[in-house]
């Protein structure tokens, strides 16, 4: 029971939903870069939330199942074929032993999900079956001609999920954040400039984290931090004044200070923001 890779686009990788309580290890959680659309490829075909999917960069995919299988796709959305005739998109679909799966270009976003019924079942690294490509932990990248290999068929059974929402959002972002940890090295002017104008995503973006481009934010303070722990949707300024948001592969440590941090949630929507997408903050302070 697998999945036969044929041929891909820029990246394809297995994540569930990461490694999570090694950051003392230097190991960052990794896992899928948007969650919410990996939990709901789960949900539509019965799979537990954390059951390995393939996350596919931009299409290009084309594979064959050898058993038959259920599958679904969600994310950003693209044109999905199946023996030659057109599924539908964020819907469970039955596929037969033999039959190819094409994945076409998504319209929007940048990441779509593929899950299979019984999750991929690949070996676990420290827990997860999730990729980390920076530093190599985890399985390596897909290539045309793996076999990745199905997990025991255990899944429940399949709720009704709203076809609708398997979408990203296209267009421009509001993202909900928190103020801190060091909102205070930054002046009155940049803290207001941070929610009043919009910031343009960058191409200068991976799993790591996103760059943002606009007006650079004005420090009230000199001198640098010591290395402080850092979390997924965390935005760091570094000394040019453009912030940069980190994602699911994010290191652990970083020396510049941390203006905000993104509701969990949120990241999701920016992790599939291509560039030139316009991005607006609103913030709020953290409350005991």
């Amino acid at each position: 029971m697998s999945l036969v890779v044929k041929a891909l686009g820029p990246l394809a990788l297995v994540e569930d939903l990461g490694r999570p309580g090694y950051g003392h290890l230097g190991v960052c959680p990794s896992g899928a870069a948007d969650r919410a659309s990996h939990r709901l490829a789960n949900a539509l075909i019965g799979n537990a939330e954390d059951a390995a999917t393939l996350e596919v960069l931009l299409g290009g995919l084309r594979a064959s199942v050898t058993t038959d299988a259920v599958i679904a796709l969600t994310g950003a959305p693209a044109a999905v074929n199946v023996a030659g005739r057109p599924v539908a998109f964020g819907e469970a679909v039955h596929v037969r032993a033999g039959d190819d799966i094409a994945v076409g270009a998504p319209t929007h976003g940048l990441r779509t999900y593929l899950a299979v019924r019984g999750g991929f079942a690949v070996a676990p690294v420290l827990g997860s079956r999730s990729s980390d490509p920076t530093t190599g932990l985890g399985p390596a990248p897909v290539t045309a001609g793996d076999e990745l290999p199905f997990g025991d068929d255990t899944a429940g059974d399949v709720p009704g999920v709203d076809a609708g929402t398997a979408f990203v959002r296209s267009g421009d972002l509001l993202l909900r954040a928190v103020w801190g940890p060091r909102d205070d090295w930054f002046t009155d002017e940049a803290r207001a400039a941070f929610t009043a104008k919009a910031w343009e995503v960058s191409a200068e973006g991976d799993r790591v984290g996103v760059r943002l481009l606009g007006s650079a934010l004005e420090r009230s303070r000199v001198g640098e931090l010591a290395s402080e722990g850092l979390v997924r949707g965390a935005i760091q300024v570094p000394a040019n004044g453009q912030p940069i948001v980190f994602l699911a592969d994010h290191p652990t440590t970083g020396g510049y200070p941390v203006i905000a941090v993104i509701r969990d949630e949120d990241v999701d929507h920016l992790a599939q923001a291509r560039p030139g997408t316009r991005v607006r903050f609103v913030c709020e302070r953290r409350t005991l």
